[in-house]
């Protein structure tokens, strides 16, 4: 230990630490980066076991520079360290053999990373990875999730564009949970699903004899989402004199219910969704302009998924492994041509729709990979991978497909799934919700949907 080393004035300059290590483990030089990592004193670390001074969690795992050295092999691990300031600090640790002229070791070189940074890095991604129930990495989703905390942080109104299926409901939600108010009603109403009369009532509420059929009072699901966020999806849909009412509950936040004069004071979040080119209904006049404005102070677009890029692959994947989870299936990924087939689709229903495809191919798959027979038949007999100059002459020249595969779109699809799962249960639907993943409610409600009977 007499002889003294020095490292090259570059090694100082270097931003990874780097200790030089003798036979037996103990510290022979160190660079600056692994004085300023570790807070540890050089000198005072001369001729000391290297764990002494580096302080990590490692080094009583096991550390191979302590254990037998013959069959030593070059370390790269993850690790934590203690530093002088008794701060956790998370580092990369590589520990590589110096070997001399006759192939033995005859010392050791280690470096280690401090990767908060990385890991800031990395918490940051994987935010933008996913929000709620959306996940992406193309651009567009990535801006739409780093806007969300600081919208959510505001009570200002958040109207969201985007086509049937791009995650609309769930970005509302995701905003609503992001919020102070997450701990209160997320109260969600679909202006498309119910007639105007019934509509006004379902807003606003009524109270006892507002009309034939009211025979108590009801609050409406502005006033049950009071303190929370109220989610109008399809707000395109709304009738216009709804549209003049709800303006009205957005200028004062006073609900006042169907044969009432009296009103209530509702502290919520309006949060409203469409498929619909608003603009244009306001200059067709089905639309009100002093309500868009009202409610377009914060405007969200979801970008449809064809225009999304590796996000469908990124989908794609995940849906696979959450519908293997939910039905207990051991199924490793796709051949490449149902992986072909699925990247040249265009999903007019977007991510529901893809959601919709994984889901029917994992539960009729009985292979490990998923194959083109799998898929729903509209997939495939479209043949979408068939070039676009086609002539449509020669599409319908093409051999008709069988009466049982002739599904043209999802409800098509998901009809036929119903019904082969309800032929192979022998109609039992108990066993067949079970084989579907769904309650026997669902199947109820999707059977009379399409008007299955049995």
């Amino acid at each position: 230990m007499g002889q003294q080393f020095k490292l090259p004035d570059l090694l100082n300059e270097v931003p990874i630490g780097i200790a030089v290590l003798d036979i037996e483990g103990r510290v022979k030089l160190v660079n600056r980066a692994w004085q300023t990592i570790t807070g540890a004193d050089p000198d005072a670390m001369q001729g000391l076991k290297c764990y002494l001074g580096l302080r990590c969690d490692y080094c009583f795992k096991g550390c191979p520079v302590m254990a037998d050295k013959a069959d030593f092999q070059t370390v790269s691990v993850d690790a934590d360290i203690i530093d002088r300031t008794r701060t956790k600090v998370p580092i990369r640790l590589n520990i590589s053999p110096i070997v001399n002229s006759d192939n033995v070791i005859s010392g050791y070189i280690e470096t280690i990373q401090d990767i908060r940074q990385v890991a800031e890095l990395s918490s940051t991604a994987s935010k933008a990875y996913s929000l709620g129930g959306l996940i992406g990495t193309s651009p567009e989703m990535v801006k739409i999730f780093s806007m969300v905390p600081s919208i959510a942080a505001t009570d200002s109104s958040v109207l969201i564009t985007g086509e049937t299926g791009t995650g609309k409901d769930v970005l509302a939600e995701a905003i609503h949970n992001a919020s102070d108010r997450a701990g209160a009603p997320f109260i969600k109403v679909n202006c498309g699903a119910l007639p105007e009369t019934l509509l006004e009532s379902e807003l606003f509420g009524h109270v006892k004899g507002a009309y034939t059929g009211a025979n108590e009072d009801r609050p409406g699901r502005i006033k049950l989402a009071h303190n929370g966020s109220f989610f109008l999806t399809e707000i395109g849909d709304l009738p216009l004199p709804l549209q003049v009412k709800l303006l009205s509950f957005l200028d004062d936040k006073v609900i006042h219910p169907l044969g009432s004069s009296r009103g209530f004071n509702a502290d919520v979040r309006v949060i409203v969704a469409t498929h619909r080119d608003l603009k244009k209904m306001v200059h067709e006049k089905t639309f009100r302009a002093d309500l868009l404005f009202r409610l377009n102070v914060v405007h969200l677009h979801l970008p449809p998924l064809r225009e999304r890029g590796d996000d469908i692959l990124l989908l794609k994947n995940h849906f696979l492994m959450e519908y293997c989870n939910k039905f207990n299936k051991k199924i490793k990924g796709f051949s490449k041509k149902s992986a072909k087939i699925l990247s040249a689709y265009r999903y007019p229903g977007n991510v529901r729709e893809l959601s919709n495809i994984v889901e029917y191919a994992v539960n009729f798959c009985d292979r490990d990979l998923i194959g083109s027979a799998h898929l729903p038949a509209y997939l495939t007999e479209q043949d979408i991978l068939r070039p676009v100059t086609e002539s449509a002459h020669a599409a319908q020249e093409r051999t008709a497909p069988l009466e049982y595969s002739s599904a043209q779109n999802w409800d098509d699809a998901e009809k036929q799934m119903i019904m082969d799962t309800l032929l192979k249960c022998g109609g039992r639907k108990g066993e067949a919700a079970s084989r579907l993943g769904w309650s026997r409610a669902t199947l109820w409600r999707k059977m009379k949907k399409h008007s299955i009977t049995g």
